[in-house]
């Protein structure tokens, strides 16, 4: 198998299409034969820095992908060939090209996919895993918010979800996570998004441009208490001032790293989006919860879909629209099937 890759070949630099070698199958593994690759904000900042200090570079890059089953390694059950999948590739975490998104195939871990819909297209499902992780990393690690887990048939709680940036790819996944284990959710985004997130069952939607944004969301708490907060995008000052405010849990898990001065009585912690990879949550969510969440519909695939074009060539075009801002999606790229 010639298996091809859009190398960074160092920070700075534009991708370079090249040949991309495939190692043997470790027994917990499947390879990939992507369809659909999907791009998130660290894979821009990685083509500009050098900001994971381990990362070695010639990289691949990339995160999310869909596509078919292609080989699995001899301890998997739960995968065959010719299986439809989405995965959550690691690569630039344990610095293994192989196990990076922007390429034909990738190697992924089992308990890092999930089986897909036969009507659910690639270019839907590659938008969930880096997001869909991240939040529940964030939602459920024991070091974060350890809140209590998604079900399929979940039952009401009286606390509420605080979800800091709403629209985005760990905003909209954080949404739908704390619906399905039964709190309920307000979200912080832009007025113009609030239809989608309502759709994806956030209680309240409120406007992050509001220059009375903090007493909004205070007032909006009156008389409820917190879960947790998770923010993932926006003023952290101000997500901070109103935990500070509330009653309930003052712990906030954040996409980035906190700063050290913050309200004496908030706690934050950052929240690593491929930590599941190595505790409960990954087969809590890539197992447990997603493949009959998604064949029921009642976990969707969001922010939707923006398909700028197909072939690794243009997973470059791709990340450049993405630096550049995009709101309510996420940009993929198909291949050739």
């Amino acid at each position: 198998m010639i298996n091809q890759a859009a190398w960074q070949c160092a920070p700075g630099h534009p991708l370079r299409i090249g040949v991309a070698d495939l190692p043997e199958l470790a027994a917990n593994e499947i390879l990939i034969r992507n369809a659909a690759i999907a791009i998130n904000p660290i894979d821009w900042i990685l083509q500009e820095i050098a900001l994971l200090p381990w990362l070695e570079y010639p990289a691949v890059l990339g995160s999310d992908v869909a596509g078919v089953v292609a080989a699995v390694g001899h301890a998997v059950e739960r995968f065959k060939v010719g299986d439809r999948v989405l995965g959550q590739a690691v690569g630039t975490t344990v610095n293994e090209p192989a196990q990076g998104a922007f390429q034909n195939h990738t190697i992924v871990l089992d308990h890092m996919a999930a089986p897909i819909p036969d009507d659910l297209g690639f270019q839907d499902a590659a938008v969930l895993p880096l997001g869909l992780g991240t939040a529940a990393s964030g939602l459920y690690g024991r070091t974060q918010l350890a809140l209590a887990p998604p079900l399929h048939a979940s039952t009401a709680r009286p606390e509420v979800v605080l979800v800091w940036g709403g629209s985005s790819s760990v905003g909209c996944n954080a949404i739908q996570l704390a619906v399905a284990s039964g709190y309920r959710c307000i979200a912080i985004a832009s007025a113009r998004n609030a239809g989608l997130l309502k759709a994806l069952g956030a209680g309240e939607v409120l406007d992050h441009a509001s220059p009375t944004l903090v007493d909004d969301v205070v007032e909006a708490m009156r008389g409820r208490r917190l879960a947790g907060t998770l923010h993932a995008t926006g003023s952290m000052d101000d997500c901070f001032a109103v935990v500070a405010r509330c009653d309930g849990s003052r712990r906030v898990a954040a996409t980035l790293t906190p700063p050290e001065e913050r309200p004496v009585r908030v706690e934050a912690t950052h929240i690593s989006g491929t930590s599941l990879k190595d505790d409960e949550v990954g087969p809590m969510i890539y197992r447990d919860f997603l493949p009959q969440a998604l064949a029921s519909r009642s976990f969707v695939p969001a922010p939707p879909a923006k398909v700028v074009g197909q072939g690794l060539a243009m997973l470059q075009p791709a990340l450049e629209a993405l630096k550049a801002g995009v709101s309510a999606a996420k940009v993929v790229v198909t291949l050739p099937e």
